[in-house]
């Protein structure tokens, strides 16, 4: 994939809308605390419902509260439960696009995607050494590459540039590193903003616009219904999260109405393109 038509093509629309499925807390993390996995189940599947029947074009399951993420390799545990669940719902979904995140480790997202048959990973770290939250994270692309060539070539890589809450080592300008995320054979890069929800500069969508031309651009936080028409004049597509939470708030559960105002709000703009 390196068109925003090849891109277009996997969602069978134009910009497409990936609605996040945040995980509650697994076993093993340290906000877990009891109950074991049929809750976190029944919340997941509850909200993938509710997200893909008001309209949104695929699905990221992601182990969003399982905070501080293992800046290095996922635990075992945590890979395993995200494999029972995300499996949950690709039963509930079979011809859904599915993506999966498995923070902050791709190798893991691709092990899991794979047993699931989810057509993407999101790449929290894919090129470069940053500073996070966690700690020291660095990545080696031509491991990741490897492994997707060895266990499921066709399992796409989103990822992210400069990820919230962190910042790259080598201070070099945004699109310099988008540019090389795509040399180096992601399939689409995902722009963020600050933190989790924060709204994504639409200067830095136009910069790295300006050196990939026709090359998949994501937005990664912050888009609602306000930004998404400015947002669209560049960006292929986005990641939806807070926006389409009860009153715009990342830690509250998915609200039906909110997803169809803002799904109606893109609808309308696919039109006007």
């Amino acid at each position: 994939m390196k068109t925003e038509k090849e891109f277009n093509d996997l969602f069978g629309t134009t910009k497409p809308i990936i609605g996040m499925v945040h995980l509650r807390p697994l076993p093993g993390s340290a906000p877990y605390e009891k109950g074991g996995l049929d809750p976190v189940i029944d919340q997941a599947l509850e909200e993938a419902n509710i997200l893909l029947d008001n309209g949104v074009n695929g699905l990221n399951i992601e182990n969003y509260f399982d905070m501080s993420y293992s800046p290095d390799t996922a635990p075992a545990e945590t890979v395993a439960s995200m494999a029972i669940i995300a499996h949950e719902i690709r039963r509930a979904h079979p011809d859904a696009v599915l993506g999966i995140c498995v923070l902050a480790d791709p190798v893991a997202s691709l092990a899991v995607a794979n047993a699931i048959n989810a057509q993407f990973i999101r790449a929290t770290f894919f090129t470069e050494a940053s500073v996070d939250v966690s700690g020291l994270v660095i990545r080696r692309p031509h491991e990741i590459l490897r492994y997707r060539k060895f266990i499921n070539p066709s399992i796409k890589i989103f990822a992210d540039v400069h990820i919230k809450h962190s910042a790259p080592l080598a201070q070099r300008p945004l699109e310099e590193s988008a540019y090389d995320a795509a040399y180096f054979l992601a399939d689409a890069v995902i722009i963020s903003g600050k933190h989790t929800g924060f709204p994504t500069n639409i200067e830095d969508i136009k910069k790295v616009r300006k050196v990939l031309p026709d090359f998949p651009i994501l937005i990664g936080s912050g888009i609602n219904e306000a930004s998404v028409d400015s947002m669209f004049q560049y960006a292929t597509g986005a990641f939806a999260g807070t926006t389409l939470k009860k009153d715009g708030k990342t830690d509250n559960s998915v609200d039906a109405s909110r997803v169809r105002a803002f799904m109606e709000a893109v609808k309308k703009i696919r039109m006007e393109l």
